[in-house]
């Protein structure tokens, strides 16, 4: 595999005379590139100047390449998953756009991502880049469409967003923010497979587990992300749209179950993260091939988050390799330490399918969340020891109704990959090992 292609094609809801066109796909034999969202709109006030390639970072995006009838909301969804979007400027002309976010460090985050995965809009890739500006200024009378359009975006996302003053543990999930989706078919006139589901959502992030059944005699499913944003994400794009032309309608709301038990890997129900379960009525485990196919599924979010990513002052690539296994030598043989078996480390987090452990990888990020910290624990105390670790601590925030975790934010990306490596597992007395991962929050 050469490299990686992610897809993004986001539609939002609006107002009467902005409604979306099109469907996802043409015909049961076509593909997601076939997706259309039209929408017309005057140019925005033009920036003088072209912003360079190495910036300096900052929390304003220049992306260039656009396809030339895209949306504002497909630029504004590619910041989505990273943060906040605080503002947007298109440039149709130019076929280039500025995304402006809420903060530098989602910023950082979202160039080291699409460093590493080609961003693809319309079948066509684009490219991020930072800014040469510090902060997005616009004229919002000649700026009107793309304003209205980050409001209605805004206000999903604060519809699905915990009232100020609570705190909520990352491993605690609303029903508004769960990572899986109910899904109903209306007018389906097209049989609509379990495989074709999994190949229209999965643009949106990893799906991990679907459920297909029949209730009221309507063809419904449960399909579940490894991140309550991505579900977020294709809830946007994807309710109301045609999976064929004028047909097989897509109904979709959050589901208020947060983990769903998978038992056989068939057509009517498949676990990504588990491909050794049996088809059912007695049916051996899915043929090994096809069982590998699973597996490389579940590997591609280990390859996008760390491919492109800085360690020890380096660039590390992260590709697929053609063999399935780590062979390991035969027992009494010295391979020089060249290989070790991981299988009973203690510093693997995933080791059980389908934990909600699994609804909690995120890209490596500036800010780290802590937990299993006992009680004697001050913050004082994480913070030089994360210090030690070579890198500046630039904040630190203990959850408010549970002292047992933490954020901690680091003052680079770089930094805090070093710190988790070194602190990861960290004996802190009590026999309490602390827990280290990255956050997709910030304080």
């Amino acid at each position: 595999m050469d490299g990686i292609v992610t897809d993004v094609a986001v539609g939002v809801k609006r107002g009467s005379d902005e409604l979306l066109s099109g469907s996802v796909l043409s015909s049961p034999n076509s593909n997601m590139s076939s997706m259309v969202v039209t929408a017309n709109g005057n140019d925005s006030k033009k920036f003088k100047g072209e912003d360079k390639m190495d910036g300096a970072p900052s929390r304003v995006l220049h992306i260039r390449k656009l396809p030339g009838e895209v949306t504002e909301t497909e630029v504004i969804a590619l910041g989505l998953p990273f943060g906040k979007v605080t503002n947007i400027l298109m440039l149709k002309g130019k076929n280039q756009a500025f995304l402006e976010l809420a903060t530098e460090e989602a910023a950082i985050t979202m160039v080291n991502y699409y460093s590493a995965v080609t961003p693809h809009l319309r079948n066509q890739p684009i490219y991020i880049q930072y800014s040469n500006h510090k902060e997005l200024k616009t004229d919002n009378t000649l700026n009107q469409r793309a304003q209205a359009v980050l409001q209605a975006v805004t206000a999903v996302q604060t519809a699905n967003t915990p009232l100020s003053g609570t705190t909520v543990s990352e491993s605690a999930v609303t029903p508004a923010q769960s990572p899986v989706l109910r899904i109903i078919i209306d007018n389906m006139y097209y049989p609509v497979t379990l495989d074709v589901l999994h190949q229209i959502f999965s643009k949106f992030g990893a799906v991990l587990k679907i459920i297909t059944f029949t209730k009221n005699n309507q063809f419904q499913a449960l399909l579940q992300y490894g991140d309550p944003v991505n579900a977020q994400q294709a809830k946007l794009a994807l309710d109301g749209q045609n999976i064929y032309n004028a047909c097989c309608t897509l109904r979709i709301d959050f589901s208020k179950l947060v983990n769903l038990n998978v038992k056989y890997n068939n057509d009517k129900s498949r676990d990504y993260t588990r491909p050794d379960l049996p088809s059912g009525d007695g049916q051996p485990a899915l043929d090994p091939a096809i069982a590998a196919a699973f597996a490389k599924e579940t590997s591609l979010l280990a390859m996008n988050h760390l491919n492109g990513q800085k360690m020890y002052g380096k660039i590390i690539r992260v590709t697929l390799s053609k063999h399935q296994t780590v062979q390991l030598p035969r027992e009494g043989l010295d391979d020089q330490g060249l290989t070790k078996d991981f299988g009973n480390s203690p510093l693997h987090r995933f080791k059980k399918p389908g934990s909600k452990n699994f609804q909690n990888i995120f890209p490596p990020s500036a800010t780290l969340h802590l937990s299993n910290i006992p009680p004697s624990v001050a913050e004082e105390d994480l913070r030089t020891l994360f210090a030690n670790t070579g890198g500046t601590v630039k904040a630190f925030k203990f959850f408010q109704r549970d002292h047992k975790m933490a954020l901690l934010q680091m003052a680079t990306v770089e930094e805090a990959i070093q710190a988790l490596i070194d602190l990861h597992n960290y004996n802190l007395g009590e026999n309490h090992h602390l827990r280290v991962s990255f956050s997709k929050s910030t304080i």
